[in-house]
């Protein structure tokens, strides 16, 4: 048996997020069901770095599967991309050691938040950034991320609904720069809690607006309480740029 990764990219429009999901269209089940078909009927499951949300996008998802089949990597990634649909993309693939895993494996993340800062709309991408027409205080958003830097409880800065008990993590790095393609939001972190990134970028956009200061975005990540932050920007913004790990 052969342990096969892959680093996958996805236009996550048309989507209802990566997991599966019952009766809807979903990154992880369009991959499933094409390596099934390719083990004639053998069901196949994959395992990612973790799950994107209904409209968010992937340049570096991570997946890994098993197969009894001895393909060279080229094989794969030429085998797999020539039945998948056109919004899901194999970059690379590797054969790995059996013990490698997709998600526990993870060491660091990076998610990148976008953001057309015009007056007029791109219509030819809109599905791939927030428009946001509206004057922003880059320095001032930069402040206030450089708060959130280091190893902190963000459970004000995570979907209330969410079940996961340790809402310990770290981010590493954190950047606003403005480019062709808008302001361009990138943080680096050990991992992400549910919605994090979203409501990270929806308090940075209030703190540029001047609706909030530095101080408030403080006392919201001491508070651990989802009302303290900002709100939930759109997901259409939002991509999952790099996995990494050890090896």
């Amino acid at each position: 048996m052969n342990r096969i990764k892959c680093i996958i990219s996805y236009d996550g429009t048309l989507f209802n997020g990566y997991q599966v999901q019952p009766n809807q269209r979903t990154v992880q089940t369009d991959i499933e069901t094409v390596l099934t078909r390719m083990h004639k009927g053998n069901t196949k499951r994959i395992h990612a770095s973790g799950r994107t949300d209904t409209g968010v996008h992937a340049v570096g998802q991570v997946i890994h599967f098993d197969s009894e089949y001895n393909l060279a990597p080229d094989q794969w990634k030429k085998a797999l991309n020539a039945q998948l649909p056109k919004d899901i993309y194999i970059k690379s693939v590797e054969i790995v050691e059996p013990n490698f895993h997709a998600r526990f494996d993870v060491v660091r993340k990076e998610y990148r938040y976008f953001i057309w800062n015009e007056k007029d709309e791109n219509v030819f991408s809109r599905n791939q950034h927030y428009f946001f027409p509206f004057e922003l205080d880059l320095v001032k958003m930069q402040e206030a991320l450089n708060c959130l830097l280091g190893t902190h409880d963000f459970s004000s800065f995570c979907a209330s609904n969410t079940d996961v008990k340790d809402k310990v993590r770290t981010i590493y790095k954190g950047t606003i720069n403005k480019t062709e393609q808008g302001i361009v939001i990138a943080l680096e972190g050990n991992g992400f809690l549910y919605n994090m990134v979203r409501i990270i970028v929806g308090t940075l956009i209030e703190v540029g607006q001047g609706k909030r200061d530095i101080l408030s975005v403080k006392n919201a990540l001491v508070a651990r309480d989802r009302a303290t932050a900002g709100k939930t920007s759109p997901a259409n913004g939002l991509f999952l740029w790099k996995v990494d790990y050890n090896n």
